[in-house]
């Protein structure tokens, strides 16, 4: 079996730093630190993270870390272990810059486990720092001790690097895959780029040391520039099982996810594997480019999924970069946090992929309130008591009557970025824009009087052909009132059908981050965000309503969330 390790490329974060007035320095310090630092999200205490596998009992979370000061550079691998990927335990770090091929970084990358139960770790090494990014090349590490559940310690051996570019780009030449194994040969690819080309390299080796790069690039698409992270499984068509990254059949379909280094965005296609060409061709169903799908349509980049083989599941990892400004990174001492792991399958019309939560989170949930069958109307508000808002789970289902007073949907629209439609419709039609079916949702993260809030929401239009869109939107430009934060809006069609005429939305709140997965984890936005108001105990929760149409709040649960435990 072919299981994954996943790690999530390079961002910037800061350290700890100490001016002249210390006192006033170390309180701020610890002020930020408590109120943003996440309670169940997986985050180090310092620096960056990278992604997961599955060896022996224990989930592998892997992530990237400078322990020698506040600039890029030393990059090594640190290293937790968790039973159930919410309760985390730090281990030492796995892998250090300490060859010739490493010394400037251990970058990106991935694993696979070979037969007999035998992990391989597959990075990338960074021989140089010219030309930028780094010279890049590929390298191997294996478990000093396989019986050791933990894998506290990697070995490199002496035949490194296993794969250097000879005709490739040596700065666009990382993150190696997992790996699968069909026709006699292992496989796995690299992301490149060809001028403005974006390229997944294919390589073939028999004993998984010796590697041989195909004629063919795997796949590749032009102006979509350099792919980082690539990822690359099989899904079922029917049901919600995840597959081993090796199996192949009848009712197999396969996903391409690339990261995209010029958008900071990702995308993938759902297509098939064609094995007699080694080559992916995607379907037609969406976009293969920069409109194309999305796991998050949000704060949210360098994914990786993983076969989890314990529960039968495929798992999406994902990582969120700070919309803070750098002083504040500086005095957090940390940025970027692990996003909640996703369960992914294939949605049953075969045209995209589902994301769920996994259940494990659902052990964190203490007191929990409900809401039944609540009318909503035009400039109301319904607050959500009795929980933990800054540290919780949200999930409800709302309903309306009639569908007649959806807006019209603006044909001019067509003039704004294709890749960035639903964000840009989301900035000039906000949460306090009126409507006709929407917007209504969740306040998240709201201050007494609302000077600050994230909101969720939902909003429908309408076409010139009688069609109905929905777009749900996560705006951060009304969560902090500090003019320097990065506040976007960001949205993201639902492909649902509306004859039920009911919508549902769950958000998982947790400090400066608000996941939103609407209906049932069609369409996912991720938002980071920094109130100066809405904090701890000051935070408000609610539902609300700015369009014509009147909406019930059919069924709303909310639970405060348990601490995770990290130690």
């Amino acid at each position: 079996l072919a299981w994954v390790l996943t790690l999530i490329c390079l961002n910037i974060c800061g350290v700890i730093a100490f001016h002249t007035n210390y006192r006033t320095q170390t309180r701020n310090h610890v002020r930020i630190k408590q109120v943003y630092r996440t309670g169940y999200h997986l985050q180090p205490k310092k620096n960056w993270i990278n992604g997961p596998m599955y060896y022996k009992g224990y989930y592998h979370l892997f992530y990237q870390y400078n322990p020698k000061g506040a600039v890029f550079g030393n990059i090594v691998w640190a290293h937790s272990v968790s039973k159930d990927m919410v309760n985390w335990i730090h281990l030492e770090p796995a892998i250090v810059p300490s060859k010739p091929y490493d010394k400037y970084g251990c970058w990106s990358g991935s694993a696979t486990v070979l037969p007999g139960d035998k992990p391989v770790i597959l990075y990338t090494g960074i021989v140089d720092l010219k030309p930028s990014p780094g010279h890049q090349v590929q390298v191997y590490a294996i478990p000093a001790n396989y019986s050791d559940p933990y894998l506290r310690e990697w070995i490199k051996p002496d035949d490194n690097p296993f794969l250097k570019p000879t005709s490739e780009n040596i700065s666009a030449f990382r993150d190696p895959t997992t790996a699968w194994y069909n026709n006699g040969h292992w496989k796995m690819i690299i992301g490149s780029r060809k001028n403005h080309r974006g390229i997944a390299y294919l390589y073939r080796s028999r004993d998984f040391v010796r590697w041989t790069k195909a004629k063919h690039p795997f796949h590749s698409k032009r102006d979509t520039g350099m792919w980082e992270c690539p990822d690359f499984y099989p899904v079922a068509s029917k049901g919600t099982n995840g597959l081993d990254t090796s199996t192949l059949g009848k009712g197999v379909k396969h996903v391409l996810k690339n990261s995209l280094e010029v958008t900071r965005y990702e995308y993938y296609t759902i297509g098939r594997y064609d094995l007699v060409k080694d080559r992916y061709i995607p379907y037609n169903t969406s976009e293969d480019g920069w409109g194309g799908l999305r796991y998050d349509y949000g704060n949210f980049y360098a994914s990786k999924s993983f076969y989890d083989p314990r529960k039968k599941r495929r798992i999406v990892w994902g990582w969120a970069n700070e919309s803070s400004t750098q002083s504040e990174n500086i005095k957090k001492g940390w940025a970027g946090i692990q996003l909640i792991p996703r369960k992914v399958w294939l949605d049953p019309s075969g045209r995209m992929l589902l994301q769920w939560p996994i259940s494990e989170l659902e052990t964190l949930r203490r007191k929990k309130m409900e809401l039944n069958n609540v009318m909503v109307k035009k400039g109301n508000t319904v607050e959500v008591k009795g929980v933990n808002t800054v540290q919780a789970d949200v999930d409800v289902t709302f309903t309306f009557s009639s569908l007649e007073k959806a807006e019209l949907y603006d044909e001019k629209w067509v003039e704004f970025p294709h890749h960035d439609l639903g964000k840009s419709i989301c900035a000039v039609r906000g949460a306090m824009v009126e409507g006709g079916l929407g917007p209504f949702g969740l306040m998240t993260l709201a201050s007494d009087k609302l000077e600050e809030y994230t909101p969720v929401f939902f909003r429908v239009f309408k076409t010139i052909n009688k069609k109905h869109k929905v777009l749900l939107c996560s705006d951060a430009t009304p969560s902090s009132l500090n003019p320097d934060e990065y506040k976007p809006s960001f949205g993201g069609f639902v492909d649902v059908d509306l004859a039920t005429k009911k919508l549902s939305l769950r958000s998982l709140i947790d400090h400066s981050v608000v996941e939103s997965f609407a209906e049932g984890g069609k369409t996912v936005i991720t938002s980071r965000v920094y109130p100066t108001l809405a904090v701890t105990r000051n935070a408000h929760l609610h539902v609300f309503n700015n369009g014509y149409e009147p909406i019930t709040i059919k069924k709303l649960n909310a639970w405060s969330m348990k601490t995770a435990s990290i130690s």
